[in-house]
């Protein structure tokens, strides 16, 4: 009665035994995943100077880093910066400045440009003309209920101040007059915010599953409109790619939204003259306990002046500096204070 269970023994260890001749450190199947440790740099190939050496170039070339000002003397590394500085739970937000209006997404340009064509086609609304690569989408001409005369709509999409962020803005057009050439303003300025109100209400509610738009995705840059920089005399400052009157206002609700009370302004100088709050919960804490450890934030009550510089058309620069010229600010609190400016305004 005991040959059975040894036979079927015998025959199980030659199987057990040849596992390691597939899956051990010399077999067929072998874990190849540490292999790059002892991997060893060979030397450049070397081509004869009468031939063609572009075959032979940098497949994958690390670009530059832009935004990473590395400080002279010792350094700290600190926190990494948000995908989405100060993108809050909503998804989508109307916003308005004077006679403009328009919807500031938290999604990437690739992935509102196939939501807006979902929303046209899902409301019956044909499609004369789409760009993917202008982020332009033209309906056909439209006959609304109780409106005496025919429309069509241009949704507009493009990047927003920060990374990974869309405007999208409506245009609308009645059919009278020059019918061939866009007008600078809708000819009718209720049906434009209706229309931007359902379209936004669409992209909230479809947020969770949303496609990517390829050619929209390399057409339209998702790489934000703001950034840090350093001038040429060693002080940081912002970037931002919004004309004067709109990048006036953004920079407003970002300094509050950072805890900056605004004391006093000056739009003619550009000048936000401003104190220093200090962080007002325990997560704001959190992002500066990397700076000053956990001793009280001596910024906190300092007052600055926040200047607003114009340098082209669509651009601005935004540099902060304290009131008291005696006082001396650090380059890293200097740069923690613009960081957090920058990433709560859009």
């Amino acid at each position: 009665m005991m040959r059975t269970p040894l036979a079927v023994m015998f025959c199980v260890l030659p199987l057990l035994s040849g596992c390691g001749f597939l899956f051990g450190d010399d077999g067929v199947f072998r874990d190849k995943s540490q292999d790059y440790k002892r991997a060893s740099e060979t030397p450049v190939v070397k081509v004869p100077g009468d031939k063609d050496s572009a075959a032979l170039r940098e497949l994958y070339v690390v670009p530059p880093v832009r935004e990473d000002l590395v400080l002279a003397g010792e350094f700290e590394v600190p926190r990494p910066a948000p995908l989405v500085g100060g993108a809050g739970a909503e998804v989508v937000r109307i916003q308005k400045l004077g006679e403009q209006s328009w919807a500031l997404v938290e999604l990437a340009p690739g992935q509102v440009w196939p939501q807006v064509r979902s929303f046209l086609a899902a409301a019956g609304m044909q499609v004369a003309r789409a760009d993917a690569r202008a982020g332009t989408i033209d309906t056909g001409w439209l006959k609304l209920e109780g409106k005496p005369m025919e429309s069509r709509f241009r949704f507009r999409m493009e990047q927003g101040v920060q990374r990974a962020t869309s405007e999208l803005h409506v245009l609308q057009m009645n059919r009278a007059g020059d019918v061939d050439n866009w007008p600078r303003t809708s000819d009718d300025p209720a049906q434009a915010q209706e229309m931007l109100r359902a379209v936004a209400q669409y992209l909230a509610d479809t947020a969770d599953s949303t496609p990517v738009s390829m050619v929209a995705q390399q057409g339209i840059s998702s790489g934000g409109k703001i950034s840090l920089q350093e001038s040429a005399q060693g002080y940081t400052y912002i970037n931002l790619g919004l004309p004067f009157d709109r990048a006036w206002a953004s920079l407003a609700r970002g300094l509050e939204k950072s805890t900056f009370e605004i004391v006093d302004r000056d739009r003619s100088a550009g000048v936000y003259y401003t104190r220093f709050l200090g962080p007002e919960n325990a997560e704001e804490e959190g992002w500066f306990d990397w700076l000053w450890g956990e001793e009280e934030h001596p910024l906190a009550g300092v007052r600055f002046l926040v200047n607003m510089d114009v340098v082209d058309a669509q651009t601005v620069s935004i540099r902060l500096r304290p009131e008291d010229a005696s006082r001396v600010l650090e380059k890293r609190e200097e740069q923690a204070l613009l960081s957090l400016i920058k990433g709560n305004i859009n």
